[in-house]
């Protein structure tokens, strides 16, 4: 599994431009099946503002709605960048097949985009993280979970 250098290209192009017109940060994606762009997307971060709006997570967004899916088996994502833990989790519940990256998370890091915290934290056993999350109400919060479990019209994913 090798890539397609044109895609990649394309990815770091929707960066740079994205940059260069004052949009957002220097991140770029595209998803591709079959050898043809399905979707794109760039970072717009601050012109949403809306921290999710991630290049990975637009592109993401815009191919699930071109297909009226909630998943992306066989796509790809190219992505100018190594992707932050919210992406990949995104890649992974959108199920795209390869991951296709330019920069890494250290250049990334290098240029004022650091995720390491991110992935520490993570890591980290809940009591042990920077934000505190507290466990409240569990045996009221059960019964969401019990109602989709008995919901015959449910959807899995």
């Amino acid at each position: 599994m090798q890539g397609n250098p044109a895609f990649m290209q394309q990815a770091i192009e929707l960066a740079t431009q994205n940059v260069i017109t004052g949009r957002g940060g220097p991140f770029g994606a595209v998803i591709v099946r079959d050898g043809q762009v399905l979707a794109t997307g760039a970072n717009c971060v601050t012109a949403s503002n809306d921290p999710t709006a991630h290049a990975e997570v637009t592109a993401i967004r815009n191919a699930c709605t071109q297909l009226g899916s909630f998943t992306l088996t066989g796509c790809e994502i190219y992505t100018s960048c190594e992707p932050c833990p919210m992406c990949l989790a995104a890649i992974y519940w959108a199920r795209l097949g390869a991951i296709y990256y330019g920069s890494t998370a250290a250049e990334a890091a290098a240029a004022g985009f650091d995720d390491a915290f991110l992935y520490r934290e993570v890591a980290l056993p809940i009591s042990d993280r920077t934000i505190p999350t507290i466990n409240l109400l569990p045996e009221q919060a059960i019964s969401s979970f019990n109602a989709w479990r008995q919901y015959a019209g449910r959807i899995d994913y």
